[in-house]
């Protein structure tokens, strides 16, 4: 933790408006494509399902396995930057590695295969999210922080992830085959590589204190915002994981609906992710942290309860859909603005693949496994009702955080809450 009247400006005070925002969104798009890539099995799960012979176990399975090497690679990327002071390099390789693996997945012609594949990626894409949000918070504004930490994570992700790769990939699966959806997943990151090696600079390291050791996970997970946002976060990524792991099998299989009005069902959650990234963010600058991290878990159970209950149109299922998956605007704030704002820029990177690699290690390895497994034994329901006491759960636990938001700390006559 900071002390008391230590400076906490990093390197945006160099750096233009212009470039700030363009860091930000280059980091957006990059982040995108990463779930473009991360998403396209999801999507694409009808079609492979029936081919490889996938059960429900095994399909969580898959999920779960790419979250486990996610989130090794997520505290070993961010300590790795942290200590070498190279965030742009260690970036360009992540988003090449998982592009090549893109093409690995379409080669699969067994369960085994298709794990491994997934493996690999999630040990190549789990590097870029603590890196990219450790640049936002040294090279952005603190004022525009929380803004600009949810659009880096949630606006590319979510146009692209969660609103693209359903819509496009089950299109091109459709008139082509699933494997070569696969092979154009992988080749808008080696491209976006290419751009961030030439167009992004490399932040100036942050001078380190000669007294100041560095911070281990154990003093970081005692401060009590950083383990409040880590249990919020298991529970929620293991919900977010769930989702997209099931409901696209459960839409075509379950509800009756074709596979591409399936997929542009899907697709809404993205283009409401993607609403809710400047939407909630913003807000949280505004009426703080805590309100949205408390509400937006409990406005979330609307979508489960559609999936089981509603029967009626498509449009009106989406639009449900649209309201509940407002709590993904959230995701930014437990897994970089929390945490950033909580402890010194020099252990950001740190913190910040502690924060996300717990949740996937925890939430996203597990979760996925054991709806599966709840499929198996009690029906194909069973992992809309673990998705509702997830969310519920996190909505009772985030009452416990400490407001970190700059301006709602400044009206309340209160210190930066690192210092």
């Amino acid at each position: 933790m900071q002390p008391s009247g230590t400076p906490r400006q990093g390197n945006w005070v160099n750096n233009s408006a212009g470039y700030q925002i363009f860091l930000v969104f280059l980091l957006s798009l990059n982040f995108g494509i990463v779930f473009f890539d991360r998403q396209a099995l999801n999507v694409l799960m009808p079609s492979v399902q029936p081919e490889l012979g996938l059960s429900q176990t095994q399909i969580g399975i898959i999920a779960g396995g790419l979250s486990f090497t996610w989130a090794i690679a997520a505290f070993f990327y961010g300590r790795l930057s942290d200590s070498l002071g190279k965030r742009k390099i260690l970036l360009v390789l992540a988003t090449l590695s998982f592009s090549l693996c893109s093409f690995l997945t379409g080669l699969a012609s067994s369960f085994a295969l298709l794990l491994g594949a997934r493996l690999l990626m999630g040990a190549a894409e789990g590097g870029v999210m603590p890196i990219s949000h450790a640049m936002v918070a040294s090279e952005v504004d603190p004022k525009r922080r929380g803004l600009a930490q949810g659009v880096a994570q949630n606006l590319g992700s979510n146009l692209l992830g969660s609103f693209a790769a359903p819509v496009v990939l089950v299109a091109f699966a459709e008139a082509f085959s699933w494997r070569e959806s696969f092979y154009l997943a992988g080749v808008p990151g080696i491209v976006s590589a290419i751009i961030m090696w030439f167009l992004l600079k490399e932040p100036a390291p942050l001078p380190k204190p000669e007294t100041e050791s560095s911070m281990t996970i154990r003093e970081a997970i005692k401060v009590r915002n950083m383990w409040i946002c880590v249990v919020v976060g298991v529970l929620m990524v293991a919900h977010f994981v769930i989702t997209w792991a099931f409901m696209p099998l459960y839409l075509v299989q379950t509800k009756g609906f074709d596979e591409i009005t399936g997929s542009w069902i899907m697709g809404s959650l993205g283009i409401a992710a993607a609403i809710y990234s400047f939407v909630i963010s913003g807000l949280s600058d505004v009426v703080g942290r805590k309100p949205v991290m408390v509400i937006l878990p409990f406005l979330s159970v609307v979508g489960p309860l559609a999936a089981m209950y509603y029967s009626g149109p498509a449009t009106a299922l989406a639009a449900i859909f649209f309201v509940g998956w407002a709590v993904n605007g959230i995701f930014p704030i437990f897994m970089a603005t929390i945490p950033s704002e909580s402890f010194r820029p020099l252990h950001h990177a740190t913190v910040l693949g502690l924060a996300m690699g717990s949740c996937e290690i925890l939430g996203g390895v597990f979760g996925p496994p054991v709806a599966g497994w709840l499929n198996d034994t009690f029906g194909v329901n069973s992992f809309l009702w673990m998705l509702m006491i997830l969310a519920l759960i996190s909505g009772f636990v985030a009452m416990g955080l400490r407001e970190t938001a700059p301006a709602v700390l400044a009206r309340r006559g209160l210190a930066p809450a690192a210092a």
